[in-house]
């Protein structure tokens, strides 16, 4: 291991530096700054320059190195996007599944590699649209999930065979992969040319997003199921995606959102290996989901570290001995919380410049926000600019030429290692406390993000972070925007098609899947095989989770303060 910069040229660059801050206090005398400090959108310190002697430590092998090798700070494919570019998978899903499904098929007709389906929140729930519990939520943010049918229609007349599909789903998921499973099959489709991702992280629903049905054990239980199962039946499938967008959106810093992603990876990982699965035959098919907020350079430093760390983590930790292992493959999607109801049309502007940080940090697949999409599900027209703002970037722009354009930088190279730093002190500090679980049992990752969006908004509101349109550069008339309204009919549209599906299938078959999926559940088999049959059956959504509601019981979130 050795320094990059020579000791007696970091010391001239040293002094000179201070001759140059000297000269800076002067200039600065006569005309002020802008404000009287400078941080990131996290609230991390900036200093006005960055040289040398700020990375004097650093060593181009072990904290750099080369695009497809470890560490993997420059990037997880050796050639990145002049091989291959990410994967535009935009985020879709709205009213019913005839709905989305056209929408989908608009995506791809104008040039959408990758498949996203968002949910309505009873699917998200585990609740049928006919339960009292659903009334009035029916495709308001996303697509409506009973039964397989639903499912058939979703993807009618899409190349799932070549196509991959993510599902942003959590205390369901293992149900929605097996009904997407049986669809596959029914369309002649074998399991192992399926590939995909489900989100299927509850340890960060616990800690941000809030979806709940089941408590944290038999969650992470159900998940691990979903691991082996992949691992071994269907292995071109991501069957975790560990998260932190959702973090991020609750107000965590990028720090926050880079720890306790990576301590929820660590997590998973634990409980598979205890399971007595090989490290190497699953960890390949993990994945992440990040955000990327407004902060440019600090969001592309928190994508660097993540691999570099990540790398370490698999490789030191957790032995794996597959370099796929060590991947950290990542989907980002813009930030929603930067989006602004005020002046909405900004947020086109905002998107691309998340858009180009999450580009230049190396992702492998990306969401675009539309702008509308803080108001209402987002129109086509909406869609369509978000969609065109990746093409633009992987086509006009030139960022696509060079790999990691921005390795090396003075000011890069400092935020990606302190941000790393700052990572390992929380994730430090969550193995002290027994791990993940035992930290959310002690509200500790909740109450740190609480903390941190508290200190967010007191800079927000006394103008030391700014948010255009909305602290500042304001207006008083509103802007007219045209956007989507679901129809109220079609809440009894899908309660209609759901009762003819309970009415045409096999009721006795549908009950006995149902018991073998409790008893599955009971005596600790892997739950996979049994919901496949269930969903092949045509039982409904809540029918399996109301299986795994009596027998591991519903969380209730204890909501401290």
């Amino acid at each position: 291991m050795s320094a990059l910069f020579k000791k007696e040229e970091v010391l001239h660059i040293k002094a000179d530096k201070k001759d140059w801050e000297e000269f800076y206090r002067e200039k600065m005398a006569a005309a002020p700054q802008r404000k009287e400090a400078f941080s990131t959108v996290s609230g991390k310190p900036i200093q006005a320059l960055y040289t040398p002697d700020d990375i004097q430590n650093f060593d181009y092998g072990t904290s750099l190195g080369f695009p497809g090798r470890f560490p993997y700070t420059r990037g997880v494919q050796a050639s990145m996007y002049r091989g291959r570019l990410w994967t535009m998978r935009m985020f879709a899903g709205l009213g019913t599944a005839e709905e989305t499904n056209a929408r989908f098929h608009h995506l791809v007709k104008y040039g959408q590699t990758g498949l996203s389906t968002a949910f309505d929140m009873p699917t998200l729930m585990g609740y049928d649209t006919d339960s009292d519990r659903a009334r009035g939520e029916c495709g308001k943010c996303g697509v409506a999930i009973d039964t397989l049918k639903d499912m058939e229609i979703l993807f009618d007349g899409l190349p799932i065979d070549r196509l991959t599909t993510s599902m942003t789903i959590n205390p369901p998921a293992p149900v929605l992969w097996a009904m997407y499973i049986a669809m596959a099959e029914k369309r002649g489709v074998p399991r192992e040319k399926l590939g995909g991702t489900i989100q299927n992280d509850m340890l960060k629903e616990f800690i941000a997003q809030k979806t709940f049905m089941c408590p944290p054990e038999p969650s992470l239980r159900l998940i691990v199921d979903t691991i082996e199962f992949g691992s071994k039946a269907v292995p071109r499938w991501n069957t975790v995606s560990i998260s932190g967008y959702h973090i991020r959106e609750a107000g965590s810093t990028a720090v926050q959102e880079l720890a306790f992603t990576l301590a929820n990876g660590i997590a998973y990982v634990e409980a598979a290996v205890k399971r007595g699965l090989d490290v190497d035959a699953f960890a390949p098919r993990l994945s992440f989901f990040f955000n990327s907020h407004i902060d440019f350079f600090e969001e592309i430093a928190k994508f660097r570290a993540a691999r570099r760390m990540w790398a370490h983590i698999m490789r030191h930790r957790f032995k794996a001995k597959k370099e796929r292992s060590w991947w950290l493959r990542f989907h980002t999607q813009t930030a929603g919380c930067s989006l602004t109801a005020q002046q909405p049309f900004n947020n086109v502007v905002r998107t691309a410049v998340e858009a180009l940080a999450a580009v230049l940090g190396g992702t492998q697949s990306l969401h675009t926000n539309a702008f509308d999409e803080v108001l209402a599900i987002p129109t086509e027209e909406a869609a369509t600019i978000a969609l065109r703002t990746q093409q633009i970037l992987a086509e006009e722009t030139g960022i696509v030429n060079a790999i990691d354009p921005l390795g090396g930088s003075y000011y890069i190279e400092t935020l990606t290692e302190e941000m790393e730093q700052a990572a390992w002190e929380y994730i430090e500090k969550i193995d002290d406390m027994g791990g993940m679980l035992k930290a959310i049992e002690k509200n500790y990752p909740q109450m740190e993000i609480a903390d941190a969006a508290y200190r967010f908004q007191q800079d927000f509101d006394a103008k030391k972070k700014i948010m255009v349109g909305v602290n500042k550069y304001t207006i008083e008339e509103d802007i007219p925007v045209d956007i989507y309204h679901a129809d109220d009919a079609l809440e009894e549209r899908q309660i209609a098609r759901t009762n003819r599906v309970k009415n045409d299938r096999d009721q006795k078959r549908v009950q006995a899947c149902l018991n073998r999926l409790a008893q599955a559940c009971v005596d600790g088999e892997n739950v996979m095989p049994y919901l496949i049959d269930a969903a092949s059956a045509y039982a409904t959504l809540q029918e399996m989770c109301d299986v795994f509601r009596n027998v591991f019981g519903v969380y209730t979130d204890p909501g401290t303060f």
